[in-house]
């Protein structure tokens, strides 16, 4: 970990961070869980948490917002391939909305 790195990260597991995913995690466990001092990011450096954003505008790490980029479009890519199997338990209209959500994301880190 750098003391010097002026850096703003995103978390390595960047669609597992911020607070709607602790939101989920709440309502699913019925608590809480503890944040991390220092976490793994999307460069690969160990920095502090209070070092990452999981707003999109926020990060200034340019290998970061690449990483957080291509896992956005990773993960619309397989909310349509869910979509589209049978018996799926995720409507296809959710779906679709879900995974327009994942490109706006991702074309936040791209600019």
């Amino acid at each position: 970990m750098s003391e010097t790195d002026p850096h703003i990260h995103v978390e390595r597991k960047v669609l597992k961070s911020g607070a709607a995913f602790r939101n989920l995690m709440v309502s699913s466990l019925g608590r809480a869980p503890d944040a991390p001092t220092v976490v793994t990011t999307g460069c690969g450096r160990q920095v502090p948490y209070a070092m990452t954003s999981s707003r999109p505008e926020s990060v200034t790490c340019l290998p970061c917002r690449e990483h957080a980029h291509r896992e956005h479009l990773r993960y619309a890519e397989q909310l349509e391939r869910l979509a589209r199997m049978p018996g799926s338990a995720l409507p296809a209209d959710q779906a679709v909305q879900a995974a327009q959500w994942a490109r706006a994301q991702a074309r936040k880190y791209s600019t």
